[in-house]
């Protein structure tokens, strides 16, 4: 791989109703389906930091009960800093050897995982790393967690407006817990499951790419790596444009390497 760092089981590794928008599966892109039964590689990427990231950090720091976004989750958009992360991952994809090199992108339709999605694959076919006509196909499955009542409310507002709400996160914990209106981490986690067995099938035996959220990454680990709840909550979470990545072995995808940051250095 292009980075190196931590250890993950003893290996070696760095420091997260379908719609398709279109496909192309390049000649001698890798074996065909039926010779794997998961993908040879695949890459999880959160996607850029977020105006939205920007915003809650700075409430969080303030203890503010509300922060200045009024679109919908899914509309908001990457920020500057969030736009050079993505080019810094598709100079990444690029400097991966060719066999890694993801033929198939899936990606949260939010507008922030599209932009992701699209910068990085401008960026690494303008180094010739990818066709040009690779295409990203948008599966609402991948989408960030719906937090219901909680949307949108740092945490100084959640004690505040909703304390028993509060009360009953912390007593039922984050795998459980389900905000009105919303999802629990364990309901992220049987959407993550459905879209895994479309990968399985669809992308057998050729390196993906798979851009989303924090929680839709973490659940991806939880899945793949078959952890428990306490080794699950004690995960940090997924970076902005981190890359963690699961190899083909014996019919399964074993992990490689876990959010890994080396490359958005040139990033800031």
């Amino acid at each position: 791989m292009a980075e190196l760092g931590t250890t993950l089981n003893g290996q070696h590794h760095t420091d997260g109703r379908h719609r398709t928008v279109a496909t192309h599966r390049p000649a001698g892109a890798g074996p065909a389906p039926g010779l794997s039964s998961v993908p040879s590689v695949l890459i999880a990427t959160r996607h850029g930091e977020s105006t939205a990231n920007v915003e809650f950090q700075h409430a969080e720091a303030a203890g503010a009960l509300s922060v200045p976004i009024s679109c919908r989750d899914a509309d908001i958009p990457l920020s500057l800093r969030g736009q050079q992360q993505a080019h810094a991952l598709g100079r990444w994809w690029a400097d991966l050897p060719s066999a890694d090199r993801p033929r198939s992108v899936w990606c949260s339709p939010y507008v922030r995982t599209a932009e992701t999605a699209r910068i990085a694959l401008a960026q690494a076919a303008g180094l010739g790393a990818v066709p040009v006509s690779l295409t990203v196909r948008l599966d609402e499955r991948l989408r960030d967690r719906e937090l219901g009542v909680l949307e949108m409310l740092p945490s100084a507002a959640i004690e505040a407006e909703y304390p028993e709400e509060a009360a009953r996160r912390r007593k039922m914990g984050e795998l459980y817990y389900r905000p009105p209106g919303g999802e629990s981490w364990a309901d992220v986690a049987l959407r993550v499951r459905s879209v895994l067995r479309d990968i399985c099938a669809e992308d057998a035996g050729r390196p993906v790419l798979l851009v989303a959220h924090d929680c839709t990454v973490l659940m991806l680990r939880y899945a793949l790596d078959r952890l428990g709840e306490e080794q699950l909550t004690a995960l940090e979470p997924v970076r902005n444009c981190s890359t963690s990545v699961w190899r083909a072995e014996g019919g399964r995808l074993r992990p490689d390497h876990w959010n890994g940051t080396g490359h958005l250095e040139s990033a800031g």
